[in-house]
């Protein structure tokens, strides 16, 4: 009786948790901090530095028998939804109308017909409807955090992984190369700086590099580019849902495609209880300053742990087909935020 209550003891649980996953998650961090530092000397793209790295040591994730398997399949599944709710302190109602309910209605309407262009796109194409679904959700909401947290509720096949570290790939090279030649586009058409803002915000992938692009422009531009993607960012909880929503009741699901995801994922309640609360201004700005970076670093955690369990010949086989609709996606976002600023300016 005795041996049995010291095995179910919460101590030895988390001494034998620790043991399984410690060496894989220390990995990951250490590809973390690696990319992060080259970020902040290079000017590379964290997200990118760290999938890139993460890649390289793919060999950790094959071996069965190793230390750091389960390690990396755990930052790569569980950090990534901690990382996904912190997400939703950045969230604030009052921030978010401030901005007007027509310029609101273009930033919205530009998710929701992303997402239908990349399932009519991949549908087209030849792809299936979950890469229609994650290049159309990354595209529309927040680009690599977005993909990670519609992956983690799609059902699961042969080339899930491989599909989720091809969106990250291209999403942040795309949303990159956004960064320098959207700002000359907003010079081009001559948009003042609030417009520029809502274009911006509206239409560049991640939020780094909205707020890089935003603020080479002016710092008007820089706030109003800033607020408008925490708007896409917010509708990443109600999709997240929709989709989880649609899947248990519609998809087929077989053995390889694991077990039918909850119908309300606990990250998106994590996401939606941090929102509500920081909407009622019950965060203090510090703790949800605090809470920004710790998400911001556990996306980056889990995406090294991500690229290290996805080989570079398996991106290399997604195939040109996969290339043209998320560049599809994109120009299609761009065109349609650039008419909705038009239509209501």
């Amino acid at each position: 009786m005795q041996a049995l209550s010291a095995s179910n003891s919460p101590w030895l649980r988390a001494r034998s948790f620790v043991r399984l996953n410690g060496h894989g998650f220390l990995v990951s961090v250490v590809v973390a901090v690696a990319a992060k530092f080259l970020s902040e000397h290079y000017g590379a793209p964290a997200m990118l530095m760290a999938l890139l790295l993460g890649i390289a040591f793919h060999f950790l994730a094959e071996d069965d028998a190793g230390d750091c398997k389960a390690g990396i399949e755990f930052t790569a599944r569980t950090v990534l939804r901690f990382g996904v709710a912190l997400l939703g302190a950045r969230i604030s109602v009052e921030l978010m109308m401030s901005l007007g309910a027509d310029l609101i209605a273009v930033v919205i309407a530009g998710v929701i017909l992303t997402i239908l262009f990349g399932l009519l796109g991949a549908r087209l194409l030849g792809r299936g409807w979950r890469f229609g679904v994650l290049t159309g959700g990354s595209v529309a909401i927040c680009g690599a955090s977005a993909a990670m947290a519609l992956s983690a509720i799609l059902p699961k096949n042969e080339h899930s992984e491989r599909n989720l570290v091809f969106t990250v790939l291209s999403v942040t090279v795309l949303s990159t190369i956004a960064m320098i030649a959207y700002p000359i586009l907003t010079e081009a058409f001559d948009f003042n700086d609030e417009v520029s803002g809502v274009f911006l915000g509206g239409t560049i992938h991640d939020v780094a590099q909205v707020v890089g692009a935003g603020f080479s422009v002016s710092d008007q531009t820089g706030e109003v580019a800033t607020l408008v993607k925490l708007i896409r960012v917010a509708m990443l909880a109600p999709v997240v849902l929709v989709v989880s929503f649609l899947v248990r009741r519609h998809a087929e699901f077989s053995e390889e495609d694991g077990k039918r995801p909850p119908i309300l994922p606990m990250f998106v309640v994590g996401f939606l209880i941090f929102a509500v609360l920081n909407s009622m201004g019950l965060i203090p700005e510090v703790v949800s300053s605090a809470m920004a970076d710790l998400s911001r670093w556990a996306l980056l955690v889990s995406i090294a742990a991500v690229g290290m369990k996805t080989s570079l010949k398996r991106i290399l086989d997604v195939g040109g087909q996969a290339i043209v609709l998320i560049v599809a996606e994109t120009i299609f976002i761009a065109a349609l935020v650039l008419a909705g600023v038009y239509l209501f300016h």
